[in-house]
């Protein structure tokens, strides 16, 4: 592996390389991951939520497409419908001054996607209930250099970030969930959810991060500059451990971040599992088995966003897109001691124009499931 790479990432890549392949980038990730290596190789992770290649990958934006880069493209538009405000020959100079600058401002909210995320941060307000885990405190960092970042109410958001809030305050609304005190995610992207649920001391939370390299480098990177480097476990410190104790772990991090083939060794018992979009984006195979991995460690509580039709199918080899989708079935299938609780696409998933619509979806464990 290139020597111009962080030590960590080689040792994280180097180890995938020899890892079972249910554990490696599935198809629709495998050029992602080579261009993410890249990318590091060149620029590094310091401004890692403002490079396109990161972009494209897990940080995702409310912008149109091109807006932050080209956004002259949107000039034509601009002045079409500029050209439609009635002419200072119809309205006085103050009122078409105040006519125009509204225009200006609500044009620029449209395009940046500060108008959807302020409505994400509606359904976020109205829906938030005051019990753990606690949110209405969370406030994101500007680690990584954010390209788009939201200030609501003196606090900032991406859309990251408000996925998540909004998918906790789903799981919340369904299940009254308690005792939330471990947490694992497979498929973190940077960190998120981490980073929501560490920062408010009364969540008194454990976080743990799987996910595939340079992800879970990634990761690493943002929650040690967001929590320390103390606070956050890196893979290194785990590498070779036949038995990673939860319990143990615990007791010395607020976070810990790690990579799939190390799952089979992680011990004892979590609360919440979440996965956001990633399990879409593997084949089922794969998938099952994580859901095994994850049953075993027994969590009382299951949240994932899911795409309701299913990822689009790869149409020629090395494309975006994976071979067999994964559906709502398949997760009560790979879930057998869990009862769906909560489906969701409205105001807690997202519905799209292209008919791949994103949906939250609620497991509780069965004996602890209680029927209306």
């Amino acid at each position: 592996m290139s020597s111009n790479l962080p030590h960590l990432l080689r040792l994280m890549l180097d180890d995938m390389s020899k890892a079972s392949r249910l554990y490696r980038p599935t198809n629709h990730w495998q050029g992602s991951v080579n261009e993410l290596i890249e990318t590091i190789k060149d620029q590094g992770v310091g401004s890692f939520r403002s490079l396109p290649a990161f972009l494209q990958a897990f940080v995702p934006n409310y912008a149109f497409p091109g807006y932050y880069g080209e956004a002259d493209r949107y000039n034509g538009m601009y002045k079409a419908l500029a050209d439609a405000f009635p002419t200072e020959s119809k309205l006085e100079k103050s009122q078409k001054t105040t006519t125009h600058s509204k225009f200006n401002i609500c044009f620029t909210d449209l395009l940046s996607g500060r108008m959807h995320a302020l409505s994400d941060y509606r359904v976020f307000l109205a829906s938030y209930s005051n019990h753990p885990p606690y949110t209405d405190k969370s406030s994101e960092s500007q680690v990584g250099n954010p390209l788009e970042q939201f200030d609501f109410d003196g606090r900032r958001y991406s859309r990251s970030f408000l996925n998540y809030l909004i998918g906790l305050n789903y799981l919340k609304s369904t299940c009254l969930p308690k005792d939330i005190y471990t947490v694992l995610e497979i498929g973190g992207g940077y960190g998120s959810l981490g980073e929501i649920l560490l920062s408010d001391q009364r969540n008194d939370c454990f976080y743990i991060n799987v996910d595939i390299p340079p992800t879970s480098y990634v990761a690493t990177y943002y929650l040690q500059k967001v929590f320390g480097d103390s606070e956050v476990g890196d893979y290194s410190r785990f590498r070779g451990c036949s038995s990673i104790e939860i319990d143990e772990i615990r007791e010395k991090f607020k976070a810990v971040v790690i990579c799939p083939w190390q799952l089979p060794h992680l011990k004892g018992q979590i609360d919440l599992f979440v996965n956001y979009h990633s399990f879409a984006e593997m084949e089922p195979d794969v998938v099952e088995n994580y859901c095994r991995l994850v049953q075993g460690l027994q969590p009382r509580y299951i949240l994932l966003r899911n795409l309701r039709e299913g990822k689009q199918v790869v149409k020629s080899p090395g494309g975006f897109g994976v071979k067999a989708p994964i559906l709502g079935k398949d997760y009560d299938r790979f879930l057998p001691g869990y009862k769906i609780v909560g489906i969701n696409t409205i105001p807690f998933g997202f519905k799209t124009e292209d008919d791949f619509h994103s949906e939250v979806r609620v497991y509780k464990k069965s004996e602890e499931y209680n029927e209306p």
